[in-house]
């Protein structure tokens, strides 16, 4: 499975990275901010999106209605994972279609756990 983690901080697209590592997820590619994401998905075969919110040029709301109008991509699984925790926030990122939310910090094992969850919904499907 190809991962595509999406987030204009370096740092927490390699806590990310190595989380995915640990548990034995080894194919990703890196974008700071979600115009990169886009150049990413036209060009990489891409099964997973994790992305933040807040980033430059276009954030991950952007990029997660971009994914969903597009008919290519509209089935693609994404995570958001982000500071933005209040509850607005996350009903705004579910009527974007997001498969699941994680507010930052987080632990690796809830990290997996949402992976395998949206891994499963979207099998079910």
């Amino acid at each position: 499975m190809m991962f595509l983690i999406v987030d204009n901080s370096p740092t927490m697209r390699r806590i990310v990275i190595n989380t995915l590592k640990t548990f034995g997820w080894n194919d990703f590619e890196e974008a700071s901010d979600g115009a990169e994401a886009l150049k990413i998905l036209d060009s990489t075969p891409i099964d997973f999106v994790i992305t933040e919110w807040n980033m430059p040029n276009m954030n991950g709301l952007e990029l997660t209605q971009y994914i969903r109008n597009h008919p290519r991509y509209n089935q693609m699984p994404i995570l958001m994972v982000t500071t933005r925790g209040l509850k607005e926030d996350i009903i705004e990122a579910l009527k974007a279609k997001v498969s699941n939310y994680i507010v930052k910090p987080f632990t690796p094992q809830v990290l997996k756990e949402k992976i395998e969850s949206i891994m499963e919904s979207t099998n079910k499907k």
